[in-house]
């Protein structure tokens, strides 16, 4: 045997014996929750093979997507919302190309006429988020231009909602999805 011969073979069974320590120390317990040094538990690592039954949920309905925009001269108002189940997850973004007053509300199934929970009040030009429905019901935005020139509203949601609700000027535009 040469010695590129034994220098090849010491570097072959080095890396078997690194990767066996990897596999007994680290990947076992990580992966499949087998601990057999304990070293996996040392090192905060057991967890991660355990699965969350709440991570993963399917959503009876299809996935939908929407964009919608709005024109509110001066002092106009437009309420915009989707029909969600309790638990049901809206992704949103919208802009203005002016101040806007916003409630994002929600109006729970069976709820007195009128009635509505308020989540978030405020003033401005944008906003981007998720948002989980605590209860199955209509839950969206009234937006309303408090200023002197127009403004127009853009609003893009995606989630599992059967269809949305827009009430404007009087008027009641239900879009189905």
């Amino acid at each position: 045997m040469t010695t590129k011969d034994g220098q090849l073979v010491i570097a072959t069974l080095s890396a078997l014996a690194a990767a066996a320590v990897m596999l007994l120390t680290v990947i076992l317990p990580a992966e499949y929750g087998w601990d057999p040094l304990g070293t996996g538990d040392l090192l905060g690592l057991t967890g991660l093979s355990v699965e969350d039954a709440n991570a993963l949920a399917n959503e009876p309905g299809a996935w939908q997507s929407d964009a919608m925009a709005f024109e509110l001269p001066p002092f106009a108002s437009v309420e915009y919302k989707y029909r969600l189940e309790q638990g049901q997850t809206l992704l949103f973004e919208w802009q203005s190309d002016g101040e806007v007053v916003v409630d994002m509300h929600g109006e729970p199934d069976g709820a007195a006429p009128g009635y509505a929970e308020s989540f978030r009040q405020s003033r401005g030009r944008r906003n981007s988020g998720s948002y989980r429905a605590p209860f199955s019901g209509v839950h969206g935005w009234f937006f309303q231009n408090r200023g002197e020139t127009d403004v127009t509203v853009s609003l893009e949601t995606q989630g599992f909602y059967s269809h949305a609700i827009e009430y404007s000027e009087g008027r009641e535009l239900r879009r189905n999805f």
